[in-house]
Order: C-alpha cells, then structure tokens, then sequence
C-alpha cells in the first residue's frame, strides 16, 4: 500500500491528537513538528501521549512517520548564539524524535547568510558532527531536506547535499528528504524526466540514502528558486507528474508527506485538500468519497469542456498571468483553483448543496485529469 500523508498538527494530546487528524484524511502515514516550528517552546515528553499515539497509529495500521525540525534552526550560521541555539536545539528534538519512536527528522540544512556557499556546506557539516556525536544514543536519522535555492540556503543541489555528507562522520545517520516543490524550483526537471533527476542523485548521493519524501507542486516555473508551494494539479508541476512521481518504482515503500497549502475565500473557511489528494494519487476516491463524487467531477469536466478550458493549460495560463498582473500591479491575486471555483459557483454547475471544502475537493479531482480519473 502507497505511504502517503500529509503534515498534521502536534497540539492538545500530542500524538494522539496527530494520529486521529491523520486518519481523518485516509493517511497511511504523517508528518509533525514536536512543538512550534517558529520556537524553542516544547512539552514535556512524557505529556506527549505517546503510548495512547502508537496505539492509535496500530490500529489505523499507520507505522513509519516522519518528525520535522524546527524552521528556527540554521547550522550555517556564522552566528555564535545562532548556532549554538542550533546544535543544542537541534540535539533535544532528535530526543524528542527518539522517545516518539521515529527514525527520520527532517532538517532544512541552513543558510550561509552574509558568508558564501563553501563556509555554510562547512560550518553545516561541523554542526552535524557535533549533534551527531551528542545523540549517539538515538536511534534517528537526520534527512537534509532538498531546498529550492531562495536566499543563501543550502541544499539546492545534489552537489551541495553530498558535500555536507563527505564532511560527516558519522554520515551514516545522515539520510535525504527530496521535496518535489523545492527540486523542480531549483531546477531539475520533475515533470519530464523525474527518472533522470534519480538517476543525478543516485550517482552523487545514493538512492539509499533517500528516506523521505514531500509532495508539493509549485506556484512557479521550473528554476524560479521561490520555494512556493501549491495543491497537487493547480501548480507549474501537475497531477500527473506528482502521480509518476509516487508510483515510481525507485521510491518504492517510502513515506509520501503531502505540505500543500489550505485552500478557501476566507481564513475561517480554509481547509487542506489532504484527503482528496491522498484519494486521488492512491487511486480509491470512488472508494473514498463514493460514487456520486466521481459522478460530480465529470459534471466540472463537461462544463469546463464546454468553456474551452482544460487543466493544464488553465493553471499555467494563470500563474503566467498573476505574474504579468503583478509587474503592473492589477489586484486580482486569485490564483487557480480560486477562480475556478467562483465560476462553479456563479454558473451553479454542482447541483448539490456542497461546502466550500466540498466544491474545492471536486475541483482537485478535476485537475487529475480525465485519463487519470477513468482509472479509478
């Protein structure tokens, strides 16, 4: 069975509150940060709910999932206090991680901010070492995560990432965590030639290394190192390309972790399209949502048929256009699926009286595509 989840959220009861989020959208595993990403501030580990969490994950038959690093976390920096704060930081959440029962925390690298590349792989590496060495009696690995080269972060090229490996130690706890949105951002070619972009890691990283990975299409074009993640389909990577990207038989048995953004008009009206997503790449969302789900995608398919737009064209058309209304500063910053959903809306295509959430998980289906859907 597919590995796939989403990121949930680590609150309340701790990982028992992460588990019952994640069943909720048909997770087979997930992904949580042990507190705030954004501070230093965490819960005891014995208030986690960690036996009642693995009990939970048992019997919803979820068994690898993956923990995050804190985003505050910068092991190139040339700061004293900000790498200390790092490498201590970074040793108790491999802790944390330890007593969860996980094996992979995923870590952005770092930034070399004011230095330069060669002083950030460095100083990233002699942070490392010195985690590493402190944590000896973890049984967890550190999957550096693939960056998509905004900044002076580290990490946008396989090339950077086995630098840091050579200069490790004890580089045998050192694993990847390979980010869709963040490789195609940097540059490799995700939506024509994914087997390609293995073939580049494999030889300078090595495949067996690679130990997690998120799925995210972008909101911009091959290269633009902006690191902007977007639903799966209504981005410049599209559904199938995610689609080839998870059944790849080189990713065999990985964890999938979905980091797509929450759609809605309003904050209070937000919500993931993990569940639908997760459906639609696992290939049951007739079994998922039912019939009649599938019955109204193929009604948005008719009426979109009819309005001369298709999928693909449609959201690339789009993203060209926020960016052309941007230079000349007009204020329409709808984006993709936003659009099509006040058209659906507008025309009352949908006979039933949906949600919000309810239209925009028929309009991720819509953007699978019909070849991909009649494969349901």
């Amino acid at each position: 069975m597919l590995k796939i989840g989403s990121h949930v959220s680590f609150s309340d009861k701790g990982l028992l509150t992460a588990t019952g989020e994640a069943v909720s959208y048909g997770s087979s595993t997930f992904m949580i940060y042990t507190g705030a990403p954004q501070n230093t501030r965490r819960k005891p580990i014995d208030s986690l709910y960690i036996p009642e969490g693995r009990q939970a994950m048992a019997e919803a038959g979820i068994g690898e999932i993956v923990v995050h690093a804190p985003y505050i976390i910068n092991l190139g920096s040339y700061k004293e206090d900000t790498y200390r704060l790092a490498v201590d930081f970074l040793q108790e959440e491999i802790r944390r991680t330890h007593a969860i029962g996980v094996k992979n925390i995923v870590l952005h690298p770092g930034a070399y901010t004011e230095k330069d590349p060669e002083y950030g792989i460095a100083r990233i590496a002699e942070g490392l070492n010195e985690v590493l060495d402190g944590t000896k009696e973890c049984d967890v690995n550190i999957a550096l995560e693939t960056m998509a080269g905004k900044g002076t972060e580290i990490g946008r090229t396989f090339e950077e990432l086995a630098s840091i490996i050579e200069k490790v130690s004890a580089n045998d706890r050192l694993t990847i965590c390979m980010d869709t949105c963040h490789i195609h951002d940097a540059g490799y070619d995700v939506v024509n030639d994914f087997d390609g972009v293995l073939r580049k890691f494999d030889d300078l990283i090595g495949l067996n290394r690679l130990a997690v990975i998120h799925v995210n299409d972008s909101k911009n074009p091959q290269g633009a190192a902006k690191d902007r993640h977007s639903p799966i389909g209504s981005g410049w990577i599209g559904f199938e390309a995610i689609a080839n990207v998870v059944r790849n038989d080189a990713l065999k048995d990985k964890p999938f972790v979905l980091e797509t953004p929450w759609i809605g008009k309003t904050e209070a009206t937000s919500r993931p399209m993990y569940e639908a997503e997760i459906a639609l790449l696992r290939g049951d969302a007739e079994e998922r949502f039912g019939g009649e789900f599938l019955t109204d995608v193929e009604r948005l398919h008719h009426f979109f048929t009819k309005e001369d737009i298709q999928p693909r064209s449609y959201v690339l058309n789009t993203w060209e256009l926020l960016k052309s209304d941007a230079k000349a500063k007009k204020a329409d910053p709808r984006e993709p699926i936003e659009r099509l959903y006040d058209l659906v809306i507008e025309k009352r295509v949908l006979s039933g009286d949906y949600s919000e959430e309810a239209v925009n998980k028929r309009l991720t289906a819509w953007f699978a595509g019909e070849k991909w859907l009649a494969k349901l």
